[in-house]
């Protein structure tokens, strides 16, 4: 007989997500992902100077604020034909690089590396280092006032999960690295964007903060710091963990999804934008070997299971985010992006499957790992590598540019147009970010932001196909009695739900009742 599991809130997620699946004979045979928060940036957009849209679209998240307040700029400035100067794409380069070496370590050590580690087998730990001994004794002193969280989920290891002392020991110690490692990284963005979180610097047409010459100074030791942890522990970590004790998972294709991919790409490696450091473009399921040349204009998005009135499916440009809380059939304020009609994954997994990155195909080659969970901790950790090396490069030409006094700002495109519509898209540590625009009267007219967690967690749209997290889960095996397996799941795909819904009641009254 078929059992109905609810997680809600699924925790270790930004904001909040609600799942529920139907098991029978221990496999998931439907899934439904329900993004439960309501927030209306969009409609608080309506009416605003368009270059104020880079610091209200900061506000959607904590955590993806950078991303957010870039790709509004770039909205704008393509609707005001702004060219920013090569300096001031550095500068956005290298604050945003600062937060995805931020962002991935976090992921793994505090949001889902917890999943497969079985935590309280630190007491088993036999070793001599004096560091790991007090660990252990922390942990230990822990258990006995029974105040363990967050290190203990509310799901019991199983199976799968890591139980060799010395391993978990060593997880736990770099668990408790990475956070003085974040801190790090959200300094060196800071530097350059005036203050953190909700960056002050980024504006249309470029950047106000020209960075001193000790800024820079400090900027590269820090990053020296924040790229020795990254590639001397995170990505060794998750390639040993992921190749061995998770192996099995990793080669079973867990939590694979929709098979196709999306990628808008981003990180201009030169001032015309020809070369970037990502590159975009789709793959479909129906033809996996295939790289597909992006084509913005097949990108819509359904209604058809979202509170919103119903349309569409329609481009960013022509919708709206018009709420129905009394929809037959809606359950998620999340709408349904859609590439050329089908569910596509987004993020680390779906980047470097479009770059057809050959240190992470011939990992997953070697070791016979599918597309799947393990995949997307695998694809995070190689693309980290990429974003180390790359940050050097930026720092080492915006330290040449500045000696010149090389502009940060194109003033020519500082006054708004009267009318226009531009698209901004980049690629976030999440997945590929897009904000689209709509200027009337030299005011916005109309805004839609379509983020990665829409891509990943939306629900199903008008021909009843369900999102890619969705998908993921459908055929996954679950012991409805420790579900440990659909959180894996969830978060290997690093939702942001604040993202993904980003709207608030403008009078603070309550929107839906439960």
């Amino acid at each position: 007989m078929a059992k109905r599991v609810v997680i809600d809130p699924v925790t270790r997620v930004e904001g909040h997500l609600r799942v529920e699946v139907e098991i029978d004979n221990g496999v998931v045979k439907n899934a439904w992902v329900q993004g439960t928060m309501f927030r209306g940036i969009e409609q608080i957009l309506k009416g605003k100077d368009p270059r104020d849209a880079v610091h209200i679209t900061e506000r959607v998240c904590g955590v993806c604020m950078t991303s957010h307040g870039w790709t509004s700029a770039l909205a704008v400035e393509d609707a005001q034909g702004a060219k920013v100067p090569r300096a001031a794409q550095l500068i956005r380069n290298l604050m945003a690089g600062a937060l995805w070496l931020h962002d991935h370590p976090l992921h793994f050590y505090h949001l889902s590396a917890l999943d497969y580690v079985d935590v309280l087998a630190i007491a088993n730990y036999k070793g001599k280092d004096s560091k790991l001994l007090a660990l252990k004794d922390k942990v230990m002193a822990l258990v006995q006032t029974g105040d363990t969280a967050p290190l203990t989920p509310r799901y019991q290891p199983d199976s799968y999960s890591v139980k060799d002392p010395d391993t978990v020991t060593t997880l736990l110690a770099h668990y408790m690295e990475a956070l003085e490692i974040q801190g790090k990284a959200k300094k060196m963005s800071a530097i350059l964007g005036g203050k953190q979180p909700h960056q002050a610097s980024i504006v249309v047409g470029g950047v106000t903060n020209y960075p001193k010459k000790e800024q820079l100074e400090a900027f590269r030791t820090l990053l020296n710091d924040v790229v020795s942890f990254a590639e001397l522990v995170y990505i060794p970590d998750v390639v040993s963990v992921c190749t061995g004790p998770l192996l099995s998972l990793g080669r079973s294709g867990f939590g694979a999804g929709p098979g196709s991919y999306l990628a808008y790409g981003g990180f201009s490696m030169d001032e015309a934008g020809s070369k970037k450091l990502f590159k975009g473009g789709f793959i479909s399921s129906k033809n996996p070997g295939v790289v597909q040349e992006l084509d913005i204009s097949q990108i819509t998005e359904s209604v058809a299971s979202s509170w919103y009135r119903e349309g569409g499916p329609f481009t960013p440009w022509e919708e709206s985010t018009e709420v129905d809380l009394d929809k037959k059939g809606a359950y998620s304020f999340a709408k349904s992006p859609r590439y050329n009609g089908e569910a596509v994954e987004v993020g680390p997994l779906a980047r470097m499957m479009v770059l057809q990155h050959s240190g992470l195909l011939d990992l997953m080659s070697r070791y016979g790992i599918k597309p799947g969970a393990i995949a997307r901790h695998l694809a995070r950790a190689k693309e980290t590598s990429l974003i180390c090396e790359a940050m050097y490069r930026w720092l080492d030409e915006l330290e040449g540019l500045l000696k010149t006094n090389a502009p940060i700002h194109d003033t020519r495109a500082w006054e708004v147009a009267a009318q226009g519509q531009g698209v901004g898209l980049i690629e976030a540590p999440r997945g590929s970010l897009g904000h689209w625009v709509k200027i009337e009267n030299k005011v916005i007219s109309n805004y839609q932001l379509v983020v990665p967690t829409t891509w990943n967690a939306s629900p199903r749209d008008e021909k009843n196909v369900a999102g890619p997290i969705e998908q993921a889960l459908i055929g996954l095996p679950v012991n409805p009695d420790n579900p440990v397996n659909i959180v894996r799941v969830i978060r290997s795909f690093d939702p942001c739900l604040a993202c993904a819904v980003h709207l608030i009641h403008t009078d603070g009254e309550k929107v839906v009742r439960v």
